[in-house]
């Protein structure tokens, strides 16, 4: 069973459902999955991003592996579901990276690592797209990593008590393998990243922490199409457009 968020066609309304066997189930009846539009599976009211988690993406880039998680947003306007476009800012060169989104249950505060598992609703993919040109100059990152479109999410949440991990993850740009890792080689596990996290601050349900990308990062050009696949959990596939595409 799976999560999802959908449109049917000739309608504004999003309307949420569980998705089994190609029918998705709600509360306005039963659709078959090739009927509706997917949207993003969640509607997050933040997005808390997780920095150089994989030591070979943090090498790539020349920065130090991190002695603690380090993490920054994306607000909720960057979020778009699966199939819907990338679109390019007018400058700078945006990269792709594949990762691993955690979708929160229920509100949660000051959570440890031990019942972290407990506040997880389940799991699905994400592409964190980078301006990696403002990144080289904001120190804050608001503009490399919270333009509109920045955040596909995708195409829906599995579970927690459906999902088994550890989680291998790809990345294929017009088909070309461009990004292979495991969760296993995460620097900051999903319990520590949860304990930390909320230390800080509170989750609310939908809220998505993604946890970080492997190595292989790389630029996207108008006319791509971006896949991310992770095992047991689906495949996000999105185009790439320019602004004025």
């Amino acid at each position: 069973m799976k999560l999802v968020r959908f449109r049917v066609d000739g309608e504004e309304q999003v309307r949420a459902g569980e998705l089994e066997g190609g029918v998705i189930r709600s509360d306005g009846g039963r659709y078959a999955l090739e009927e509706v539009g997917l949207r993003a599976p969640c509607a997050p009211s933040k997005l808390i991003c997780v920095g150089r988690n994989y030591a070979d993406h943090a090498k790539e880039l020349g920065n130090e592996t991190p002695t603690r998680p380090l993490l920054f947003f994306k607000p909720p306007s960057a979020v778009i579901g699966p199939d819907e476009g990338i679109v390019l800012p007018s400058d700078g060169e945006i990269h792709y990276e594949a990762e691993l989104a955690v979708v929160i249950g229920r509100r949660c505060r000051n959570i440890s690592a031990e019942d972290a598992s407990g506040v997880i609703l389940g799991f699905t993919c994400m592409n964190d797209v980078t301006d990696r040109t403002a990144q080289a100059w904001e120190k804050n990152w608001v503009r490399a990593k919270g333009f509109d479109t920045s955040a596909p999410l995708g195409p829906w949440i599995v579970p927690f008590a459906e999902a088994d991990g550890p989680f291998h993850v790809t990345l294929r740009l017009n088909g070309e393998l461009r990004q292979e890792g495991t969760t296993s080689s995460f620097i900051f596990g999903i319990p520590e990243l949860i304990e930390t996290i909320t230390r800080t601050m509170t989750l609310e349900p939908g809220d998505v922490i993604a946890t970080g990308t492997p190595a292989g990062v790389g630029a996207l050009s108008a006319g791509d199409v971006v896949e991310i696949e992770i095992d047991g959990i689906g495949l996000l596939r999105n185009p790439v457009r320019s602004r004025s595409g």
